[in-house]
């Protein structure tokens, strides 16, 4: 992204709807059973967007750094964090260039909400993939997670209902497009405020990667384990019927 994409986004993004938060149980007991099971004390966010999901790591004990592209979106990470009392760093940096960033290895490294649909296609979604186990430790784990999943891929719906309140409604419209691969997707969101009868929009275009793509790559990466679940369950990921990808590699 030459420009930050989301200056114009970023003090709303948060009308998302959290996927875990500090009331999810499944959410906290699939992370608190995964970085039991890997020893993960250090972690790195390296797309934190607005930090809500740093503040769920920090409350499981890890020792948290998160990172982005965008100054926008840091800049209210600062502010979400600091209304929680949390002082940890934020570094802007590219997903693609991150040892070139950091010095330290860490135990874990989280990709979440679609961030890796940023890189614009195959090529620099790999060269992602490198930098990221380059900032890993050996036997550090990646965990990438999305909502694009095979099914919601086969199904292509073009409206996705997001977020309805009396207060603001969000939707999703879905292009698809050709591109690299055929599997680019032109995101427009919508924000209705009832109250002040007003629309905004903001668009991206995303490079989606379903599992084979994500098992291809991160091998090519140089990672030694892959697996795919379907939800915070654990349950094992099924491309005729999961809603949700979530990918753990080790480094």
């Amino acid at each position: 992204m030459p420009d930050d994409l989301y200056a114009g986004f970023a003090e709303r993004y948060d009308l998302f709807p959290s996927r875990f938060n500090l009331h999810d149980e499944d959410a906290i007991g699939f992370y608190r059973r995964l970085f039991a099971e890997n020893g993960v004390r250090t972690l790195l966010d390296c797309a934190c967007g607005t930090g809500r999901d740093l503040l769920l790591f920090y409350s499981l004990g890890c020792e948290v750094t998160g990172s982005d592209v965008s100054p926008a979106m840091l800049a209210k990470a600062r502010e979400n964090l600091a209304k929680h009392g949390l002082n940890a760093p934020l570094h802007q940096a590219d997903f693609r260039k991150l040892p070139d960033c950091f010095a330290q290895r860490f135990d874990a490294l989280v990709c979440l909400s679609t961030a890796i649909g940023h890189a614009p296609d195959d090529e620099a979604a790999l060269e992602a993939f490198r930098s990221m186990r380059g900032a890993l430790r050996d036997g550090g784990i990646l965990l990438l997670e999305q909502g694009t999943s095979d099914r919601q891929w086969a199904e292509k719906p073009r409206f996705v209902l997001v977020e309805d309140t009396s207060e603001v409604t969000r939707l999703f419209a879905l292009d698809y497009l050709g591109g690299t691969g055929g599997r680019d997707v032109h995101y427009t969101v919508l924000d209705v405020f009832h109250r002040f009868h007003k629309v905004k929009e903001w668009s991206a275009v995303l490079h989606v990667l379903l599992r084979d793509d994500l098992e291809r790559l991160l091998w090519a990466a140089g990672f030694r384990e892959v697996a795919f679940y379907g939800g915070y369950g654990f349950q094992p990921y099924d491309t005729r019927t999961s809603e949700r990808l979530i990918t753990l590699a080790r480094r």
